[in-house]
């Protein structure tokens, strides 16, 4: 295939905003080997290494580790590459190295498989989470030897629970960190510097981010702010296609939006709400998709729990397992992600609406 065929840079919006990025097309047994090399060079004599979701939350978690503990080698980690980053650890860490955990959650036992391994070998493993998590899970991440501590995922991000939970004496603005960085988690969006976190973390490589923080705190520097402004043309227009092409819903007490499109997801979702829905499901080119509720529908994470996935009351995500091949795939871009529409609303018509709080009577 030539590169030509996958290369952003000369798509319309259009048609970026159907396909997926140029790192879906990589297969995933080259990708891993890459990321298995990248990881035992980050493992490689690092006495403090922190497994974190590379997003704003994670990575000020890690900004907070790096603060507290003067180290903090940062491994990159998805919630679906826990087990692939717990099996790494246990081969490539040092003995006498402390893991800190950032930012996930285990979606089975699975995920936790080599855990063990990992609280037998290392100095210390410490988890740090505000997501929604199976008491069993916990349990059994407990029993393994780890100090898990999971926050309120409705009142807390993960930044707050590792600036409480760690023994160091802070400046006040990294409490102003972790404060904005709940704002944009927890889509409470009061301060306009939220937003700003969540993209610039999203568009630079998460040393850049890290080594920000650290240094500015939560008010970006004029640079930062001079990269959000160019980029923010394009995302604008990726989020106006998915708007525009966003169908309504009713489905049992619930006013629902479903749409499609490389996008993000949480401007989609408050364009949505502010259309009259109670929910908003946004599908992605990729086949994974997410859940973003309001205050009159927090059971998002029941619904990613039903299509492989989870998350939290009012945001989740998921990927319903429905793609065999390429032509699946296939399928998927050139209906919007009809199939994969369909497995999610058919996940909200089997809630149980007297089962929530927020029922209509």
């Amino acid at each position: 295939m030539k590169d030509w065929l996958i290369d952003d840079d000369r798509l319309s919006i259009g048609r970026k905003s159907v396909l997926p990025g140029e790192g879906f097309f990589r297969p995933d047994s080259i990708e891993a080997e890459q990321e298995e090399r990248e990881a035992a060079e980050t493992l490689a004599g690092a006495s403090v290494v922190v497994a974190a979701d590379p997003d704003a939350d994670g990575l000020a978690c890690t900004a907070l580790i790096r603060l507290a503990r003067g180290d903090g080698a940062l491994l990159p980690t998805s919630p679906h590459e826990l087990r692939d980053n717990f099996e790494w650890i246990a081969e490539y860490a040092d003995a006498d190295a402390e893991l800190f955990v950032c930012d996930l959650c285990p979606d089975s036992e699975d995920d936790i498989a080599d855990l063990p391994a990992v609280s037998e070998r290392l100095e210390s493993v410490t988890w740090f989470d505000h997501h929604q998590w199976d008491d069993d899970l916990a349990d059994s991440v407990r029993a393994a030897g780890v100090d898990l501590t999971v926050g309120d995922s409705e009142e807390v991000c993960t930044a707050d629970v590792a600036y409480e939970e760690l023994d160091a004496d802070f400046d006040e603005r990294y409490a102003e960190l972790a404060r904005v960085t709940r704002d944009h988690d927890l889509w409470i969006r009061e301060d306009e510097r939220s937003d700003d976190l969540a993209d610039y973390a999203h568009w630079v490589e998460p040393e850049t981010y890290i080594e920000t923080v650290m240094e500015h705190g939560a008010d970006l520097p004029p640079e930062a702010e001079e990269l959000l402004a160019e980029r923010r043309v394009e995302k604008e227009a990726l989020i106006e296609k998915a708007v525009e092409r966003a169908e309504i819903r009713e489905v049992g007490p619930w006013t629902v939006g479903v749409t499609y499109g490389r996008c993000s997801q949480n401007e989609v979702a408050e364009a949505l709400r502010e259309q009259g829905t109670d929910a908003a499901v946004i599908v992605k080119p990729a086949g994974s998709a997410s859940i973003r509720g309001t205050d009159n529908f927090q059971r998002c994470h029941e619904v990613a729990g039903q299509v492989n996935g989870g998350g939290h009351p009012k945001a989740a995500g998921c990927k319903p397992d429905i793609y065999d091949d390429m032509l699946d795939y296939a399928h998927h871009w050139t209906t919007q992600g009809a199939v994969a529409k369909q497995a999610i609303v058919d996940a909200f018509h089997r809630l149980d609406p007297e089962a929530s709080p927020d029922a209509t009577e």
